[in-house]
């Protein structure tokens, strides 16, 4: 356990140092532990976990319907088989701030993303949102910061007022997220570069872009976001899209078909997965320990 406990603190010891390097930080979402150890793999600086994609993955609308544990034990679960900061969406913060937050950090989560609308909320990049007020906002941002036990777990405070009061209110409830004690600022929905470069010349804080798909806003190069001194982007359910074109694609073929011959060579390798789990490992600990091996059969 305090192995355990010190490799959490340096990966939030890491995302501090990332921060700081002054270098836009390229964070995909993963839907599930096995496509984080892939994020980790190709070389990305942290994962994300997304509250629409785990919405989306129990059948659900993002809509608020998720639970504090529906979230958090799919963010644990991703969060401790990487090496990477993981973030996660905590949405509006499940009723309780000082529980939501508490139960994070104590899961190994690197940093959180809360949001300023009401609890029954929407995907950022639908329309027809309400918000709440920015102080209630605002005591939202302190009660996290007062629940966090270690200052290098990062509140993260996502506004999506662009779409509902317009850009210069969004700013101006921004600042007062900063003031409360979010250190990074989460500005939902821009459309453009311009909009992007606004928000920019007007916040102090460490920014997040969101780079997802078929949403409001244009999807920039990270080296345009990085030049325009964004330092965070994240591109939240792009991996689960991949995925689940793939499988319908896939189970249409076998519907049709009978078979699955002519799909192989787009799947994933049995010997490429048991890379990717470290079978090998795992395999050689039980032959030490129980002196037998597995045989490798699903």
């Amino acid at each position: 356990m305090h192995f355990i406990k010190k490799k959490i603190k340096e990966k939030r010891k890491d995302f501090v140092d990332k921060l700081k390097s002054g270098k836009i930080l390229r964070v995909p979402g993963a839907y599930n532990p096995l496509t984080a150890k892939v994020i980790e793999e190709i070389g990305y600086d942290a994962v994300y976990v997304s509250g629409g994609v785990m919405s989306n993955d129990l059948g659900y609308p993002d809509i608020g319907l998720t639970t504090l544990e529906d979230v958090s034990n799919r963010s644990k679960q991703i969060a401790r088989v990487t090496s990477l900061p993981t973030i996660v969406d905590i949405d509006t913060g499940f009723k309780s701030c000082k529980k939501t937050i508490k139960t994070f950090e104590k899961f190994g989560v690197t940093a959180v993303h809360i949001e300023d609308q009401v609890e029954r909320k929407r995907c950022g990049h639908l329309d027809n949102k309400e918000l709440i007020s920015t102080k209630k906002m605002v005591k939202k941002i302190q009660e996290c910061v007062k629940a966090r036990k270690d200052k290098n777990f990062k509140i993260i405070a996502r506004s999506d007022a662009k779409s509902v009061e317009g850009i210069d209110k969004m700013i101006e409830r921004c600042k007062a997220y900063i003031d409360a004690g979010a250190e990074i600022v989460f500005p939902e929905a821009l459309k453009d570069k311009a909009e992007f470069e606004k928000v920019r010349k007007s916040l102090s804080s460490y920014l997040l872009a969101n780079m997802t798909e078929f949403g409001k806003s244009d999807l920039l190069d990270y080296k345009e976001l990085e030049n325009l001194g964004y330092n965070i982007v994240i591109y939240p359910v792009t991996t689960q899209r991949l995925a689940m074109k793939s499988v319908e694609e896939g189970l249409k073929v076998i519907f049709k078909e009978g078979h699955q011959k002519n799909l192989v060579d787009k799947m994933q390798t049995r010997s490429r997965l048991y890379d990717l789990v470290d079978y090998e490992k795992y395999n050689a600990l039980d032959k030490k320990i129980y002196n037998f091996s597995t045989d490798g059969h699903d």
